[in-house]
């Protein structure tokens, strides 16, 4: 990913945040000579080795698989809030540009069948997502049930060997333009707008 110096987020925990914000990424791998892309919801496990490890499954039907079993290094790419920033709000003269926030994460894919493994990722997926519920739903299911639902997908992790963070928030221009973006879409009624506003300022005042 092409990163100016002044775009570049090293915090790992910030971009451990934008990833549990935003989980459901796109896994990219090479198959049959030709990029192969799967959109699927990650759990990733901050404190697991070096730099972490994303889990998650995939249907069976789907070819990918086979390119996590033959072991290649694999591409998850996250993409958090993203705005359109209008030159008409700043004070200096400018272009039209987007403002945005995006992860990538380069690893090697373990796949996972064994149905006890593959039931605890199906385990782990439901309850972080469930939580926000008032009666979250619950994995009951008759054995021939769950023996079915496992049988139709397959399960993997990534241990992750690099991760690289783009939050391309107008460092670039003048604290005066910063401020005036931040208000502009803090003032707007979409919703991509305010959080990128939020991330904005949140950027904004880590560096004062």
């Amino acid at each position: 990913m092409y990163i100016p110096d002044h775009f570049k987020e090293e915090g790992q925990e910030r971009l451990a945040e934008l990833i549990g914000g935003y989980p459901f990424g796109t896994l990219v791998t090479v198959h049959d000579g030709f990029p192969f892309v799967s959109h699927l919801p990650f759990l990733f496990e901050r404190h697991s080795g070096a730099h972490g490890k994303l889990i998650g499954h995939m249907a069976r039907a789907n070819p990918q698989w086979n390119d996590l079993a033959q072991g290649q290094k694999v591409l998850s790419v996250f993409q958090g809030p993203h705005a359109y920033v209008s030159p008409s709000w700043y004070a200096m003269p400018g272009v039209p540009t987007w403002n945005y926030a995006a992860v990538h994460l380069y690893g090697i894919p373990r796949l996972i069948e064994d149905g006890v493994e593959l039931e605890s990722i199906v385990e782990k997926l439901t309850a972080v997502h469930e939580a926000k519920y008032p009666e979250p739903w619950q994995l009951t299911l008759t054995a021939e049930k769950r023996a079915r639902l496992l049988g139709m997908i397959v399960g993997f992790e990534i241990e992750v060997t690099e991760i690289q963070g783009k939050f391309k928030l107008s460092q670039n221009r003048s604290t005066e333009d910063q401020q005036r973006v931040i208000e502009q879409l803090g003032n707007s009624p979409s919703p991509l707008d305010i959080e990128v506003s939020t991330l904005m300022l949140s950027n904004f005042n880590g560096r004062l």
